[in-house]
């Protein structure tokens, strides 16, 4: 009998016995920082008893029902996520993560434009940098050229225009205009009635790095969006419920989704969940073409939305997203102290508690290392080294991005100590290279 093999592509193992606040341990003993919170995920920390006792509560009391029908943990969840969503967002879908999720917001968008007789809105558009999920429709609307090698002749087509990336934008002055003009070019080159939705994350996730628009952009695709007919679909899988230091990271612009995606930060990595929310004339109007949201097996499972319930309480109840935002500000501050006149660090950037810096061969120029240089896996294993598990980000040409979304539970001593193991990396990376 063959051995079984875990991963299904074998890299460097690690073997965590047990994760406890924002700590992790190995089965060795060590003690590592969880400065990334698993994959931008665990919110409140690992392993609150709270959470944990109403996973088993809901486990035991209904164990698996159909995603349709109410339980108790799933009433606790709505009455919990009422105090999230904004009020236009009235319809709810459950899934089991982020990836599901894009997919039924893409579908739901195509059905909201044929149930309004909108029959050649066929098109989707997504970003040149950005990730959505690993189906194969979410796969082919991310800007994520890495998680699409090996499938390309197998993606469906989709639109694509440019990312707003402050940092290496051609243009100085008027960088939202730029961007934007971009958009409002191919929708009207390819013709406003053939787009159902736009697709994108507020700030750019680990594809990029934490990168944030220009304060004029989000403003602006929301009007094109409004004058065209186009819906406003917002991934906020990594950016949502308190990361950024807003409930949701759209929040830090005077804009409203037709659709939001939630996920990661939804249960806090107790249990696997996604959410999709719709504004209420999106679902009564595929409602009434009697067209179907199929559910997910697994979507809404009882345990899973015992956990979203407790975890967005205790969220509630401790603050935990003004936490964010104040300590997202220390980070800033200390991340600029280390980094600001750093040779090899073009930038350090995001918001509230996801943050980002961006490694560079040249910091006047913007060149990057040689992609063979595999800068930021060398510099996460030395972090991990020294006791602290940083997230490698970028994909494509976008490389060598090293992010950070630690649980909003975090310390500003665990923080100072998260900022002097990034530099200690990196500038060892940087001398092996």
């Amino acid at each position: 009998m063959s051995e079984l093999r875990w991963p299904f592509l074998p890299g460097r193992n690690i073997h965590i016995q047990k994760a406890e606040g924002i700590y992790l341990y190995t089965k060795e003993g060590q003690e590592i920082i969880d400065a990334a919170g698993g994959a931008i995920v665990a919110c409140i920390g690992h392993g609150n008893e709270r959470v944990v006792q109403a996973v088993a509560r809901a486990t035991r009391d209904t164990t698996y029902v159909v995603p349709p029908w109410l339980t108790p943990s799933r009433e606790a969840m709505l009455e919990a996520l009422s105090d999230w969503l904004p009020a236009s967002l009235s319809r709810v879908h459950c899934t089991s993560g982020g990836s599901e999720s894009n997919e039924a917001a893409i579908k739901i968008a195509l059905h909201y434009q044929q149930a309004i007789g909108q029959t050649s809105r066929t098109e989707i558009i997504g970003r040149s940098i950005g990730y959505h999920g690993t189906t194969l429709a979410t796969a082919s609307i991310s800007g994520h050229p890495g998680r699409k090698k090996g499938l390309e002749t197998a993606l469906p087509p989709f639109l694509e225009v440019e990312t707003p990336y402050p940092l290496r934008c051609p243009q100085t002055h008027n960088q939202g205009d730029y961007y934007v003009d971009q958009l409002l070019s191919l929708i009207e080159d390819t013709g406003p009635d053939k787009i159902a939705a736009f697709l994108s994350e507020p700030i750019t996730g680990s594809s990029g790095g934490a990168i944030v628009p220009p304060e004029e952009y989000w403003p602006r695709v929301r009007e094109i969006c409004n004058q065209y007919g186009i819906l406003l679909i917002v991934d906020e899988v990594m950016t949502g419920f308190g990361r950024t230091g807003r409930d949701f990271g759209f929040q830090h612009w005077p804009i409203e989704p037709d659709i939001l995606v939630g996920g990661k930060g939804l249960a806090g990595g107790y249990a696997p969940l996604g959410g999709v929310f719709a504004r209420e004339e999106i679902g009564a109007a595929i409602e009434q073409a009697g067209y179907q949201v199929m559910f997910n097996t697994f979507g809404a499972h009882p345990a899973a939305c015992a956990a979203a319930g407790e975890v967005l309480t205790i969220m509630r109840e401790e603050d935990l997203v003004q936490g964010a935002h104040l300590k997202g500000e220390y980070f800033t501050q200390q991340l600029h102290a280390a980094f600001s006149n750093h040779p090899h660090v073009a930038e350090v950037r995001g918001k509230g508690l996801l943050k980002a810096i961006e490694v560079v061969a040249n910091r006047d120029t913007l060149e990057r290392f040689p992609v063979a240089t595999g800068l930021s896996t060398k510099i996460v294993v030395n972090g991990l080294k020294k006791g602290v598990f940083f997230y490698g980000g970028g994909t494509g040409d976008v490389r060598d991005i090293v992010c950070m979304g630690p649980p909003l539970t975090i310390e500003n001593a665990a923080i100072d100590r998260i900022v002097e193991v990034l530099l200690e990396s990196v500038d060892e990376a940087i001398a092996a290279a």
